[in-house]
């Protein structure tokens, strides 16, 4: 690895674990770095899985003050999670290798669409609060099962989970979006956890790649707990798109 590469790969790490704590997403950024870089697809989605792990944490340690009361709902969501994460990662591992070289191009479309449509799922979950619909605060058979395959696809590929979490707990939970948030950064850093133990001990993994991004994405997830209000989604939204896109080019 040169110099450059491992700069660009930290930076991408850092732009992730700002990004992920924000709305979810990051690996839009750290992923596509590395297929630009030249890395293996497989290679790369494990050792960008493993590099967030560190930033995940982060974040969700700088919203620890929005998870004051959620310890029940987090000990009734967690195993849904891990367990999803762990079916995910045992299918990435299991599948052929090129199985995932070209349901990732579909996979990287999917995610884009979901940052896309980011906004509009908000909105749509803020005017149902507004209109008054009980949503009601437990934690229901069918949240655990909507948690549990966020965990699958978080475990196998990872972009866009934070968006599909938060989609999710909002439909179900009626509770403040920050708050939410909150609890998304822990489930996805549960997701991320699993899979990096299971990527560890199976497969091959880049420690370069790790440590740049796991550097990164720790700064990052800093940054996006203390200043992720002030940013302009917008912005986020358009950059993540536009590396996704590349990165659909590359890999075309």
């Amino acid at each position: 690895m040169s110099l450059t590469d491992a700069i660009v790969i930290f930076l991408a790490g850092m732009a992730a674990g700002t990004i992920n704590t924000i709305v979810g997403s990051g690996s839009l950024i750290t992923f596509p770095t590395l297929i630009a870089l030249g890395y293996p697809p497989l290679l790369a989605n494990v050792s960008n899985n493993i590099g967030l792990v560190p930033g995940s944490l982060s974040g969700a340690y700088g919203y620890r003050r929005e998870l004051s009361g959620q310890s029940t709902r987090l000990r009734r969501l967690l195993p849904a999670s891990a367990i999803g994460a762990l079916t995910g990662s045992t299918l990435l591992l299991t599948l052929p290798s090129d199985a995932f070289d070209k349901v990732v191009i579909v996979l990287i479309v999917v995610a884009l669409a979901l940052v896309v449509a980011g906004p509009s799922i908000s909105r749509r979950l803020a005017a149902r609060r507004a209109a008054g619909g009980e949503h009601g605060d437990d934690v229901t058979p069918a949240l655990i099962g909507l948690v549990a395959a966020a965990g699958v696809y978080g475990g196998y590929f990872g972009a866009a989970q934070g968006i599909i979490l938060t989609a999710v707990l909002g439909i179900f939970i009626d509770d403040h979006l920050q708050r939410l948030n909150a609890c998304k950064n822990v489930l996805a850093f549960a997701v991320n956890t699993v899979a990096a133990v299971v990527f560890i001990f199976t497969t091959t993994v880049d420690w370069k790649v790790v440590a740049c991004i796991a550097v990164g994405s720790t700064i990052g997830g800093q940054i996006g707990a203390r200043y992720g209000r002030r940013l302009d989604p917008r912005m986020l939204r358009a950059l993540i798109v536009v590396v996704g896109l590349t990165a659909l080019v590359r890999l075309l």
